[in-house]
């Protein structure tokens, strides 16, 4: 059991049958009554994020997830295939499971499965990657003072903003968090 009272960020604890990433907790000691620990919670399976108090020094049971090193090798249909690093066995994940990943997933990327109590909840992309840009409107000359951005199609099927000086066959670091442009690769 895990006390309210030792709360990190990246820490995983199980509510309701759930297991829940520990985004932020702030321990917090009114003036008058009771201490108390107010968290961020991320839902490992829904990505829900939700606000939660606990009493302090309240014992909430930890979440036994497992975090293995896996390529994305290739996809079939609905299916994309990942192969485990360390054993080499292969696991195929629907694409309803990955929900907006896929759009960012290249072969030959190393990524992070979590799963919770054998099944997977959880594809850790890594935080930037390097994508051809594959449709995108022309920019106007000497609009690149006005810093403005324009909609373009990456080669996984996501649309991101993007400067105007950006031109289809561009390769763009993307940021795979925020869905924002970084810079050019």
């Amino acid at each position: 059991m895990i006390s309210t009272n030792d709360f990190k960020s990246g820490m995983t604890i199980e509510l309701d049958g759930d297991a829940y990433l520990i985004l932020e907790s702030q321990h917090v000691k009114p003036g008058k009554g009771q201490a108390f620990v107010r968290t961020k919670l991320r839902h490992l399976a829904t990505g829900v994020i939700i606000d939660k108090t606990f009493n302090a020094g309240e014992k909430v049971p930890p979440a036994r997830v497992e975090r293995r090193d896996m390529q994305f090798l290739y996809s079939s249909g609905d299916e994309y295939v990942f192969m485990d690093n360390e054993t080499f066995e292969q696991l195929p994940i629907r694409a309803s499971e990955l929900g907006d990943k896929v759009q960012f997933l290249k072969e030959n990327m190393d990524v992070k499965v979590i799963t919770y109590q054998g099944r997977v909840i959880d594809v850790e992309l890594p935080t930037t990657v390097e994508l051809e840009v594959v449709e995108t409107d022309p920019g106007l000359r000497g609009d690149t003072a006005s810093g403005g951005s324009k909609p373009a199609k990456l080669e996984g099927g996501a649309v991101i903003q993007v400067p105007l000086f950006i031109e289809v066959g561009d390769r763009i670091k993307v940021d795979t968090r925020t869905r924002a442009y970084i810079s050019r690769a």
